[in-house]
């Protein structure tokens, strides 16, 4: 009999608030949600002034992480654009499942190729659609927005006056 009781009393609050007015109301914007200056949520792999990956392949980014996310393999080869011998990345993956957002990688960049990007277009059905590889970080760089932040504008801001970090010990 208890059961009966206690569904009787669900449907009376039931019925109780049908003539209610709501509480919730639609959210002011249209379409894309703002998001502050220095939001970012992706990452790409721009191009040099020659139009080949900026990326030379040091691993810098690689042994800085963290959360060990980021895979870089390279291969050494003549750059068609200027004949020097150079590293280019043939596989770059960087798995956004457990990426901090730290932008460590982005500060230890020494030719500013790995950048953060304010586009927030990263949801998938899969895991694997939140890995990031080569080919997508390069196709990101066409399509997203670039975030406030370079390694050397990160560098510049740390110290004006020659553009580096100062080092650790004290002052000059």
């Amino acid at each position: 009999m208890g059961a009966w009781l206690e569904t009787l009393n669900a449907f009376t609050v039931t019925i109780r608030n049908l003539g209610r007015p709501r509480v919730t109301e639609k959210l002011p914007w249209k379409g894309e949600r703002p998001h502050p200056e220095r939001y970012r949520a992706n990452f790409a792999l721009v191009d040099d002034e020659h139009g080949e990956v900026a990326c030379i392949g040091c691993k810098a980014c690689e042994n800085m992480c963290p959360s060990g996310i980021i895979s870089i393999t390279v291969e050494r080869r003549d750059s068609p654009a200027t004949g020097k011998k150079r590293g280019y990345p043939t596989a770059f993956v960087l798995d956004m499942n457990a990426c901090l957002f730290c932008e460590l990688c982005v500060q230890v960049c020494p030719n500013d190729a790995l950048v953060p990007l304010t586009k927030y277009k990263v949801a998938g059905y899969t895991r694997s659609d939140q890995v990031l590889t080569l080919d997508r970080l390069r196709e990101n760089a066409k399509s997203g927005k670039t975030a406030w932040t370079t390694a050397s504008r990160l560098r510049e801001m740390q110290d004006p006056e020659r553009g580096v970090a100062p080092a650790e010990g004290g002052s000059e």
